[in-house]
């Protein structure tokens, strides 16, 4: 159980899962490490971007964001870089707290990049021995690794080695992104001192291209893969890393096309573990780093083999960019399950160059209705991703010109990851979920749903609190928010669900002629549940949702609970019925009186990661049945008001 647990500590390493992994191998049938040899653009003659002395051409990249990139520059120039100690890491393995290190690094890094950018946008080199001192201070650090990743190493603790080299989430984009300042600003850096440029090279080559090459035990690269291992976001995002850091640095074929066609076999990991539905069971809050790193890795993928080498023709990597259409439920809410938050600002540029890419008017229109709604254009920032700013200047004009029209679909059934969306034209949006209690960013929520009324979420799932050790180690159950007890979901014979594959979804079928969802629970919940059958059905009408939970159990020694999460204004006073009101839109959640009793259950929200969602308090509604029953039928019913 241990080993179990550990290997959620780092966003989750390979651990059991289920409805997984079809060995489709699409990148390998392309091409062979042989075939890349030819195929492979060398000496950096794929790079798309000016080069750092041609100011026209940065002038029209940046365009209208040119003093934006500067003026961020221009703060930066009296930067202190801060000093990470020993104690900020090993802070992570005493408290769980992982911003001890990380916000000192992230600021840090986030100087780098506006250095770095400001002289591309400016030119002058005012910049230049600023972007030298951080480019020194990021070599000299012992890794580039966040210390809740560190663990990496065989010994298993947070305190970086300098023996033993990770490459992780941020250690990746920082080797890419010191590639691409290596790139830009070797002869400006050569005029300080040749060192600088040369210990960049040095520094990348066996921190990143080295280890990459000589490793295959990191999870992430599935290169050991076995049956019921998970292969995550980590995958496409760290190998994208990689191949920027190969495609700036070595220009040797052989070892290139070695280390390349390394990363299309572990990639194809990533698409083998990917459903053919397309969803991304971690949800929309991480689409961008799953799906939309794939995207990232495919489009540098096709670009350095001259185009030769393509996927985007491929009806599953089209399905998994359209699974962010989809999941968008309106007015900066998307659909949440496990780790996701609710609020979200879809990434519009990304969207429509993916889009494009796969050729889907649908990502087109939707990164064109968020363009249209953005209240004022941004200057792109994506942190250490500089690879994805570039192209989002790239195609930031061409995303203006889009003028199709963006509607939602009235369903969406994913059959294999069994998610369901059903719109109404009175204005409901439904979610629900089946699947199993061992996804990526699992919570226990197997048979959960949402439901928001005119884009407004009124029965809700909370989401995640900050990430801490406890969030990814063997006290992550403890925690509240990943608990079926505060999920909309039964507590049945006073047992809540179970973490785990085997707990799961059985029968899940979708009716889209009559808009019903059912699934069975009994597999959900551990066997002393003594559960002979519980059924769910879900039936959305126009303006109302119905709940049918038809049960037997086998022994039944506490009061089944049904539980309900919600936010705003709760009003129980009368029997039979709880109305609710959040932000102006109202709903009455009908009940037996006969069957149930009611309570409400205020919970303080004291995480920023929450609080900043959903306000001070969030409401959980309890029906709890004033009888023991053998078997039963209850009835909910939820309406517009």
């Amino acid at each position: 159980m241990k080993k179990l647990l550990f290997s959620l500590i780092v966003y989750f390493l390979p651990v059991c899962t289920l409805f997984a992994y079809t060995e489709k191998n699409l990148l390998q049938r392309k091409t062979s490490e042989e075939r890349l040899k030819e195929l492979l653009v060398l000496h950096q003659q794929w790079v798309a971007y000016p080069d750092y002395t041609d100011r026209q051409g940065w002038d029209a990249l940046f365009g209208e964001f040119k003093d934006v990139y500067i003026r961020r520059g221009e703060k930066a120039l009296e930067y202190r870089w801060q000093v990470i100690q020993a104690m900020d890491y090993i802070e992570y393995e005493r408290s769980g707290s992982r911003k001890i290190m990380e916000n000192p690094y992230n600021e840090n890094a986030q100087t780098l990049t506006d250095l770095f950018l400001a002289e591309l946008a400016e030119g002058k080199g005012r910049f230049i021995e600023p972007l030298a001192n951080g480019v020194f201070y990021f070599c000299e650090m012992t890794s580039w690794a966040l210390s809740a990743h560190v663990r990496l190493q065989h010994d298993n603790r947070t305190l970086p080695n300098h023996g033993e080299h990770v490459i992780a989430l941020a250690s990746g984009e920082v080797g890419a992104e010191l590639s691409w300042i290596h790139y830009f600003f070797r002869d400006e850096l050569d005029k300080i001192n040749p060192v600088i440029s040369q210990r960049v090279r040095d520094e990348v080559e066996k921190r990143i291209l080295k280890t990459y090459l000589e490793t295959d035990h990191f999870w992430w690269m599935a290169m050991n893969y076995k049956p019921g291992d998970m292969v995550n976001n980590w995958n496409p995002w760290c190998n994208f890393s990689v191949l920027q850091c190969f495609m700036l640095l070595e220009n040797d074929t052989d070892r290139l096309a070695k280390a390349v066609y390394k990363t299309i076999r572990s990639v194809d990991h990533f698409i083998n573990y990917s459903k053919a539905d397309g969803a991304c069971e971690e949800g929309p809050s991480y689409w961008g780093h799953a799906a939309g790193k794939l995207y990232d890795y495919l489009q540098l993928l096709c670009d350095v083999t001259g185009g030769q080498l393509s996927l985007f023709e491929e009806p599953l990597i089209r399905r998994m960019g359209e699974y962010i259409s989809r999941s968008y439920v309106g007015n900066g809410w998307v659909v949440n399950f496990a780790d996701a938050t609710a609020r979200l600002e879809p990434d519009a540029d990304l969207i429509y160059r993916y889009g494009k890419a796969v050729n889907s008017t649908e990502m087109m229109a939707f990164s064109a209705f968020l363009r249209k709604n953005e209240q004022t254009p941004q200057a792109p920032n994506n942190r250490r991703d500089v690879y994805r700013t570039f192209e989002t200047l790239r195609f930031h004009h061409a995303l203006s010109t889009v003028t199709l029209p963006y509607s939602a679909p009235a369903t969406t059934w994913y059959p294999e990851t069994q998610f369901c969306y059903m719109r109404t034209r009175g204005g409901l949006f439904f979610a629900g979920k089946g699947g199993h209690n061992n996804e990526s960013h699992n919570h226990n929520d197997v048979g959960t749903f949402s439901l928001y009324i005119d884009e407004t979420p009124v029965l809700i799932d909370a989401g995640v609190g900050t990430y801490t050790r406890q969030t990814f180690g063997d006290e992550r159950y403890t925690i509240w928010t990943m608990q079926s007890l505060f999920h909309n979901l039964p507590e049945i014979n006073g047992t809540q669900q179970a973490f785990g594959a085997k707990y799961k979804a059985e029968q899940m079928k979708f009716t889209p002629a009559n808009r019903t969802l059912s699934l069975e629970l009994k597999q959900a919940y551990p066997q002393e549940t003594s559960i002979h059958s519980w059924n769910r059905t879900y039936r959305l009408q126009d303006k109302q949702l119905e709940i049918n939970d038809r049960f037997s159990l086998e022994s039944p020694e506490k009061r089944n609970k049904l539980h309900f999460l919600t936010w705003g204004r709760v009003d129980r006073s009368i029997e039979g019925q709880i109305d609710m009101e959040v932000q102006g839109k109202k709903a009455r959640l009908s009940y037996d009186r006969n069957i149930f009793t009611s309570s409400v259950e205020t919970i303080t929200l004291t995480d920023p990661r929450l609080s900043n969602v959903w306000g001070k308090e969030l409401y959980r509604i309890t029906l709890e049945a004033k009888e023991l029953s053998l078997s039963g039928h209850y009835r909910i019913v939820i309406s517009r008001k």
